[in-house]
């Protein structure tokens, strides 16, 4: 997901988005109207039938075609497929799938692989039509924590 170098910046938005309960017009129009640059797509399974018009091919040309914003699927910031799998199944409360994630997360160490700059005017996605309880908020929020410049905005 890397561009470019260029000066780090002292601010950086993050977006994130859901795509379930939303129109692609809505959907497509939301992020081009925020000012996103590129989708960063958080989601274990981009290839699903139930993605309808986010399965990752599409998306990736959608965004490009819609509105000129780049696509990159980072699955460091999906959930295993055991935490995953034990949250759906209703093995994992909430509260112990978001701890596994972020034992996870911390695991995978993002801060070594990206910068702050990798998040400016970046869009997180999953499914959920919320961010309360999806992983991609625990994402920001763990981004969050090792850049305090980064603001971020659930759109």
């Amino acid at each position: 997901m890397k561009e470019p170098a260029t000066a780090q910046p002292s601010t950086a938005t993050l977006f994130t988005i859901g795509f379930k309960r939303r129109s692609a017009e809505d959907f497509f129009e939301t992020l081009r109207k925020a000012g996103v640059v590129r989708v960063v797509d958080v989601r274990l399974n981009n290839g699903s039938q139930l993605a309808g018009f986010t399965k990752k091919r599409d998306l990736e040309y959608f965004l490009r075609a819609i509105a000129g914003i780049q696509y990159f699927h980072e699955p460091q910031f999906a959930p295993t497929k055991e935490i995953l799998s034990g949250y759906r199944n209703k093995q994992l409360a909430w509260e112990e799938y978001e701890q596994r994630f972020l034992v996870t997360l911390q695991q995978r160490d993002p801060g070594k692989r990206f910068s702050l700059q990798d998040f400016d005017r970046a869009c997180l996605l999953c499914s959920e039509p919320t961010a309360e309880q999806c992983h991609r908020r625990l994402v920001a929020e763990y981004l969050k924590g090792i850049w305090d410049a980064l603001t971020i905005q659930h759109l």
